[in-house]
């Protein structure tokens, strides 16, 4: 079952680069001038309105779970690299180079995927959909936390490691709701 896990997560991985990609044509690397906090409330944004969507209420926007899914997949590889190069007062990279980087993030994001996958035994199958929403939504607050602290724990990972974990959830919802298929 791994394995076919691997695929449908490279499958949606790859359907998260294509938008990545479309947007970056579109606005160019304009999300290089976003501080990593301010990327962090842009993930919330996100997962706060697949929690309102989950809970029923109105729909006036448009936009579906999935959508809001794929959002946080690309917002924290954005993330990722903004840890890596820190933000600048302008889109100082061109398009090769932004896929270039989202493309290790996103490489790195899948082995880690990989590792825990094998350790916790496919468990994210037996989990609602809905418990991947709360999880990321933690994962937020402990991010915001963190960053609140300077970048500093005791015993946590860092912030790179909840990005990662964000994105991960988001993809296995992703791949339940059908977009591996």
């Amino acid at each position: 079952m791994a394995n076919n896990t691997n695929k449908q997560f490279e499958r949606v991985l790859a359907v998260c680069r294509e938008l990545f990609s479309k947007k970056l044509y579109d606005y160019g690397a304009s999300w290089r001038i976003m501080r990593p906090e301010s990327l962090t409330d842009q993930i919330f944004i996100k997962a706060k309105r697949i929690r309102t969507l989950e809970t029923g209420a109105e729909n006036l926007v448009g936009e579906d779970i999935n959508s809001e899914l794929i959002g946080i997949v690309n917002y924290g590889l954005i993330s990722l690299v903004q840890l890596d190069l820190g933000y600048s007062d302008s889109c100082d990279i061109t398009a090769d180079e932004a896929m270039k980087l989202y493309d290790e993030k996103a490489q790195l994001t899948l082995e880690l995927m990989k590792k825990k996958n094998h350790d916790y035994n496919e468990a994210w199958r037996g989990m609602r959909t809905s418990s991947y929403t709360d999880l990321i939504l933690t994962k937020i607050w402990r991010t915001k936390q963190i960053e609140e602290l300077g970048g500093e724990t005791k015993v946590s990972e860092g912030v790179d490691a909840n990005y990662m974990d964000m994105i991960n959830y988001a993809v296995f919802g992703l791949i339940k709701n059908g977009l591996a298929e």
